[in-house]
């Protein structure tokens, strides 16, 4: 397809041609970068015994895929905008190889961390790539199909990593966790140069290069200040994280409400069915994997589960996030994203309380199971309305803005709840376990050097005890029971994130009569100023 034959914001096509074929295509693109995200989760205990990692380091090895691609998706969203979104996702898929190949065979925690970062910025190019794709080639119903299908079987494939990771774990090392999508990403990179159209309504207008790395310092900056707060000895890393991302935000905001051609347009940007939709999906994708963070480490550490045992636990959510999407879709049409997304939060609400009540040292696999159900059913119907509301509030010219915002619901939203909740976890494990030392009566004999191997994490504790046999057994149980002391703070702070975002939507999403009308209306000013741009020549 050439630039010419592109749809135009004023003429909405309901799908391309070989449609199926081009959505199998963005799926599986999307798969690999979801596959990516959700890996390393299952083997962070592994991980934690193979060099002794401390929680913050697990948090960051967790977190730091979504921290690369969250830091990169608007700038490079734009990219793709203005110089080709198929060229932006090939270049993803390809990056993804040697991103996999170094975190597999990291000789340290650190390597494997700036590997997850490199891999996020390769699922940076790609991932966003795929919605914004959907966007311009679909219209009508078949685009909210698209995105409920793309939104379900994306987040499926995500939540099925942990399986595939923890059969591998129980045969292989560590590092065969991330060596999983290799031969997807091969498929998937011969699908997409084969049917993904080359051009579809793309920008013409320059990248604001300077908002991109703006955009890059704001959410990096953020996201590590999040991972460092509850480190000791590390306020002044926090403070110095803390003002890059108010300086960088500052001049963001400043940046985009004056620069000719915004890396961020921040008129479309303050439609209530974009604003409010980008916060509850933030909540909704940070929720879900938020959980599946704490959840892995609690189903092994606490309950003992093998990694298969622990990967096929989620299996549920996965199930349930399927089956309920088409319906969410249905749902959106008939009774509006407010009321889809309200249904949500409800569900993910009696999720996280689950959790919080039920899970303990000796919860049997019928009350995982039973909290896993609720938070599947509640992405499934949260999730397509939550992208669906951004993309229908854009020009398709602007798909890049709206599907990079989509990824930030994902992965900002990932890496600030797994940020908070690691963090929360990390300082209330560590709490407790400080407060188990100090009750004890052989606390005069354990050493500040011992106490800070105990409180570091749990696989440091368990490697204590493997050296101290004689106190095995008092070592173990006070890190499980230190470990539910801190995924209880973990838990609370996901109830009240999810609070927060069901009175967002609550009060400040419009119902579906109001919904659809400021849908129509924001269609009649595009397709109006892509008229008077057009009208006025590239030379004006």
């Amino acid at each position: 397809m050439s630039r010419s034959d592109a749809p135009q914001d004023n003429v909405p096509r309901e799908a391309p041609a070989r449609a199926q074929l081009v959505l199998a295509s963005l799926i599986i693109v999307a798969a690999v970068a979801n596959l990516n995200l959700s890996v390393a989760n299952v083997a962070l205990p592994a991980i934690g015994k193979a060099f002794d990692s401390s929680q913050t380091t697990l948090n960051l090895i967790a977190v730091g895929y979504s921290l690369g691609l969250a830091a990169s998706v608007l700038y490079l969203g734009a990219i793709g905008d203005r110089h080709g979104r198929k060229l932006l996702l090939l270049l993803g898929v390809a990056l993804s190889i040697p991103a996999c190949l170094l975190a597999a065979y990291a000789p340290n925690d650190t390597v494997l961390v700036v590997a997850r970062i490199l891999g996020g910025l390769s699922a940076g190019m790609a991932y966003p790539t795929t919605l914004a794709l959907i966007t311009a080639l679909w219209a009508g119903p078949g685009r909210t199909k698209s995105i409920a299908l793309w939104s379900a079987l994306g987040g499926g494939i995500s939540m099925l990593g942990p399986v595939i990771a923890g059969a591998l774990l129980e045969h292989f090392y560590w590092g065969s966790v991330f060596l999983i999508t290799l031969p997807l990403a091969v498929v998937a990179l011969i699908m997409a140069l084969m049917f993904v159209p080359a051009h579809a309504n793309e920008s013409t207008e320059p990248v604001d290069n300077r908002g991109g790395i703006l955009s890059v310092l704001l959410v990096a900056g953020l996201v590590l200040a999040i991972n460092f707060a509850a480190v000791p000895n590390q306020g002044a890393l926090v403070v110095g994280l803390v003002v890059i991302a108010l300086v960088a935000g500052a001049a963001f905001f400043w940046r985009q409400r004056r620069a000719p051609n915004p890396l961020y347009d921040l008129h479309i940007a303050g439609r209530r069915t974009f604003w409010v939709a980008a916060c509850a999906g933030i909540i909704v994708f940070g929720s879900l994997m938020g959980s599946a963070f704490v959840s892995q480490q609690y189903l092994q550490n606490v309950l003992e589960y093998d990694s298969v045992e622990a990967g096929a636990a989620i299996l549920p959510l996965v199930v349930m996030m399927v089956l309920v999407a088409p319906r969410s879709a249905k749902l959106v049409e008939t009774r509006g994203a407010r009321t889809t997304l309200l249904i949500g939060y409800v569900f993910l609400f009696l999720g996280f309380g689950w959790m919080l009540v039920f899970w303990g040292e000796g919860s049997s696999y019928w009350q995982i199971g039973v909290a896993y159900v609720f938070a599947g059913i509640g992405v499934g119907f949260a999730g397509t309305p939550a992208s669906h509301s951004l993309t229908g509030s854009v020009p398709v010219r602007r798909a890049g803005m709206a599907s990079g915002t989509a990824d930030l619901q994902r992965d900002l939203g990932g890496a600030i709840m797994q940020s908070i909740m690691g963090a929360l976890l990390t300082a209330g494990y560590a709490s407790a376990f400080s407060s188990a030392i100090a009750a004890s009566s052989e606390s005069k004999h354990v050493s500040d050097q011992v106490q800070g191997e105990l409180t570091k994490s749990f696989a440091s504790a368990d490697q204590v005890a493997q050296q101290h046999p004689k106190y095995a057994d008092q070592i173990v149980a006070a890190a499980r029971q230190s470990f539910l002391d801190g995924d209880d703070w973990a838990y609370t702070a996901g109830l009240v994130a999810i609070v927060l975002g069901a009175l967002l939507v609550f009060f400040m999403f419009p119902r579906r009569d109001a919904e659809q009308e400021l849908l129509r209306r924001y269609l009649a000013e595009d397709s109006e100023s892509a008229a008077t741009e057009e009208s006025a020549g590239p030379g004006d």
